[in-house]
């Protein structure tokens, strides 16, 4: 019994993602990671920030073609919001935990522009 993964993998250059499908997840990362597949190659280093696995390969191709959606990446949005708010956080931090100032706040032109009574 073969699985056939469908993984979504985020770009850490531009913060894009790859949505894709294998039967062998971890030579196909590798594969990302060296820059052998033409669509990922200017774009790694990269992060499997999700996967799934499937019996059928088109189960596998539907499930890709549904997480390349608008509706299928706003599933994985909520399906890993604590990790994308985790990852906020160390944006934020900096590295070598010496921290970065976060950007203002936005303020609405009735706060900005109050009188006093």
């Amino acid at each position: 019994m073969n699985f056939i993964y469908v993984y979504v993998l985020l770009s850490h250059r531009d913060g894009g993602w790859y949505t894709g499908y294998t039967e062998d997840l971890r030579k196909r990362y590798a594969q990302h990671q060296a820059g052998d597949s033409a669509s990922t190659r200017y774009r790694g280093p990269w992060e499997i920030i999700y996967y799934e696995a499937s019996l059928n390969i088109d189960d596998a191709r539907a499930r890709e073609r549904y997480l390349k959606s608008g509706m299928g990446k706003r599933y994985i949005k909520n399906r890993l919001k604590p990790y994308f708010a985790r990852r906020e956080e160390d944006l934020y931090r900096g590295p070598y935990g010496t921290g970065i100032a976060r950007p203002p706040r936005c303020v609405n032109d009735d706060d900005r522009h109050t009188r006093p009574d």
